[in-house]
């Protein structure tokens, strides 16, 4: 069993340790990016000047080419969307041996979910279903300090509860069967019974406990699956017809394999079972075209109203190590010197998405490993870093 530093406790976020916070000063906003030039048809900004398409697309074959070797990196899916062009998907090697990646390939959308749930819980404001700052005592009373944990804290990273992902018991079961299906219910007891990591609103520390507590908390308050409330209030209205949530293992086909050597082998992970890995209703599925779509929406806050947008943005966190004020996290998305971003990493699987609101440019990068590809971090965000260091210089992620 590898140590929990490996990619397993990454799974649905950014690749940083549990840390207890303490103030800082300061605060941004995500238009903190110079602006884009504006260039003519047939032409994009890059690298801040206005660039033919071709050009653009041939440096950037070489990019991911260039990471492909450098990170031992098995298949790449990218798309970029910028400024009212039509967007550009593509894919690189292989999903199997003999196989070709194809950009309509399916792979698990992990914590794009979260950025999911963020989403509808916020939407569930603005029809006055709800307070974010509704107490969880509301719903679950026995649970720790339930009447100090509000929505917010839940959905940001800062109710103190530990993550079920990190222990040690959890941990040996997951690896002793990675094809074991879940309930959420065994899940936040591991959670709860762990030490928490602070009092209530007092630190930052990544707990998939807080997803799957409010998973719950969503359906018993509007008494509807939460399934239905992201398809209702995400996948409809942006026509992401290439995902949806998944009950079981399964993968719609065509399907991006995935293959893992957390396990002490390199082996096939594509249908490990996920149901440890969110909340009931927001383990899914999808393709690169709805990631971009995803991080345009979310980025631009098309799902909700301007002011939930604003504190979908909020840096709340940013008073809490390691966060500044220029890289924080929000409502289930990262907020990074300007950028709007999710990266989710799942046993082989690999994704980013990131928004640059000043650019009005979306990238999604979704890639699987080879046998000496590292499992201790999220490769596909040094491909998205390193497409956008071209980009956008002077916006670096």
């Amino acid at each position: 069993m590898r140590s929990v530093t490996g990619s397993v406790w990454r799974l649905l976020g950014w690749a940083l340790p549990t840390l207890v916070g303490c103030a800082v000063a300061g605060a941004l906003t995500a238009e903190a990016a110079p602006a884009a030039p504006a260039c003519p048809s047939g032409q994009v900004a890059a690298a801040g000047r206005c660039a033919a398409v071709e050009e653009v697309a041939e440096r950037i074959d070489v990019i991911v080419r260039e990471a492909m070797e450098k990170h031992d990196l098995k298949a790449v899916l990218a798309g970029l969307a910028m400024d009212g062009q039509p967007p550009t998907l593509r894919a690189w090697g292989e999903s199997m041996t003999g196989v070709p990646a194809t950009p309509d390939m399916h792979f698990r959308n992990g914590s794009v979910a979260i950025a999911y749930i963020g989403t509808v819980l916020l939407q569930l404001r603005d029809k006055g279903v709800l307070d974010i700052d509704d107490r969880l005592s509301k719903w679950f009373p026995a649970y720790p300090k339930a009447d100090q944990i509000t929505l917010t804290m839940l959905i940001n990273g800062t109710s103190g509860y530990a993550d079920y992902v990190t222990d040690a018991s959890f941990l040996q079961a997951f690896y002793a069967d990675p094809f074991r299906q879940w309930h959420p219910d065994e899940l936040i007891a591991i959670g709860l019974k762990r030490p928490m990591i602070c009092d209530p609103g007092t630190c930052w520390s990544y707990a998939h406990t807080n997803f799957v507590i409010l998973g719950k908390v969503l359906e018993k308050m509007t008494r509807r699956p939460l399934a239905a409330l992201i398809h209702e209030g995400i996948l409809e209205p942006l026509s992401l017809a290439d995902t949806q949530s998944e009950a079981t293992a399964v993968i719609p086909e065509p399907v991006l394999h995935a293959f893992d050597g957390e396990r002490g082998r390199y082996e096939e992970s594509t249908y490990w079972n996920p149901s440890w890995t969110l909340a009931r209703g927001a383990i899914m599925t999808s393709n690169i075209a709805d990631i971009l779509k995803s991080a345009a929406a979310i980025g631009t806050g098309a799902l909700v109203s301007p002011e939930s947008h604003t504190l979908q943005l909020a840096p709340l966190t940013a008073q809490f190590q390691p966060w500044s004020e220029t890289s924080y996290y929000g409502f289930g998305v990262f907020v990074v010197n300007g950028w709007i971003v999710q990266n989710p990493l799942f046993a082989g699987y690999a994704a980013t998405m990131a928004y640059l609101p000043s650019h009005k440019l979306a990238i999604a990068v979704s890639v699987t490993l080879r046998e000496k590809a590292s499992t201790e971090e999220n490769l596909s965000s040094d491909v998205l870093k390193a497409i956008a260091a071209y980009l956008v210089p002077e916006a670096p992620l």
